[in-house]
């Protein structure tokens, strides 16, 4: 029979392989699945991974969508680092950007410079505070930061909703469910002229080196480590649980609510009824891949930004269904949690015995 039993000692090399090992995997399936629905796997690989990024429009619009998730990730790997598990990264952005627009509408006849900075503290502030909700429970009532984190994207995007469909909708807007288009001092300067990539990757990269420092530099950034590696450890040394929990949350919150400020100071420029194509949910499978270190995790952001502008290019090239980048994000995280699973551990392969009774054994 087969047996899986813990590895004495898993590979290092393996633990920062894995991540190429699940991307070759997943490039691997997509050739398959482009013969079994008919499509030339030369043509298909062109148009996911080299048509949306072969000219510098391409490679704006690869920086638009990583900035966000590479933002996301970084903040929820702190938490992580520690076993604090926020998945509630979507509503944070969601409130955030509440929060961040709201003050953009508030201030909508202002013209000032400070309107900007303003509006990314208040989307840091909105997405700490959806994020101190289950902190909260959390650590007054031990109650799951899973399932109270993931419920609060629910209700996070409901409150959005309601808001564009009644009292912060446009006056103007014919009947849609939007808000006012924000005024110039409330939009994200572009970075890069003739594209769309703005100030928020600048946000995001110096997120990336805070979040470097803190993780190799900082004390508590050693603490959350070590409770992630050995709680009971973490227990003994004095390490407070609690404080960890707040920690790991705010900060995941905090930068997913700068992230949804930046998503509608950015390329939508209002809030809409949703502001997110589901970056708070991708944002964990980056972190994965980028085995919850910075570096790393910008490298998976760009990757996964490339899977999001590829599901496009292969809907309006190849004809394929939107769900695709789901698929293949999917694809990509059963692969990375596959090849963890055997680094780990490993399968043996056991003699069973068989056994009679005395009775038989009489007979």
């Amino acid at each position: 029979m087969l047996k899986i039993e813990p590895r004495p000692q898993p590979s290092k090399q393996m633990a920062y392989l894995s991540p190429l090992i699940a991307v070759g995997l997943t490039l691997v399936t997509g050739v398959i699945f482009s013969l079994l629905v008919g499509l030339n796997p030369l043509s298909a690989f062109h148009a996911f991974f080299i048509s949306p990024i072969d000219d510098l429009y391409g490679l704006g619009e690869l920086g638009v969508k990583a900035a966000p998730l590479m933002l996301i990730a970084v903040g929820l790997a702190i938490g992580f680092r520690s076993n604090v598990w926020n998945i509630g990264a979507e509503g944070q952005l969601t409130f955030g950007a509440i929060c961040g627009g709201g003050l953009a509408l508030y201030f909508y006849e202002v013209e000032s410079a400070w309107i900007l900075p303003i509006m990314i503290l208040g989307g840091a502030v909105g997405g700490m505070l959806w994020a101190s909700i289950p902190a909260f429970l959390r650590t007054r009532f031990n109650t799951n930061e899973i399932l109270v984190s993931l419920m609060l994207n629910y209700v996070a995007i409901l409150l959005l909703s309601y808001l564009v469909h009644d009292p912060w909708r446009d006056p103007d807007g014919f009947n849609f469910p939007e808000s006012r288009l924000f005024s110039d001092s409330a939009l994200l300067p572009v970075v890069l002229e003739g594209t769309r990539l703005h100030l928020g990757i600048i946000i995001a990269l110096i997120a990336v080196v805070l979040g470097w420092i803190f993780v190799r530099k900082s004390f508590v950034g050693y603490q959350m480590q070590v409770a992630g590696l050995a709680d009971l450890a973490a227990l003994y040394a004095g390490f407070k649980r609690k404080r960890m929990v707040w920690i790991g949350l705010l900060v995941g919150g905090g930068a997913a609510g700068i992230a949804g400020l930046c998503e509608v100071a950015g390329p939508i420029g209002q809030l809409l009824p949703s502001v997110s194509p589901g970056y708070g949910y991708a944002a964990i499978i980056v972190a994965f891949v980028g085995r919850l270190h910075p570096i790393g995790i910008l490298l998976a952001s760009l990757l996964m930004s490339l899977l999001y502008l590829g599901g496009e290019s292969a809907q309006m090239d190849l004809g394929l269904p939107s769900a695709i980048t789901g698929v293949f994000q999917g694809v990509l995280l059963f692969y990375l949690l596959g090849a963890d699973l055997f680094i780990n551990f490993r399968v043996k392969i056991t003699k069973t015995v068989a056994t009679r009774s005395v009775g038989e054994v009489a007979s």
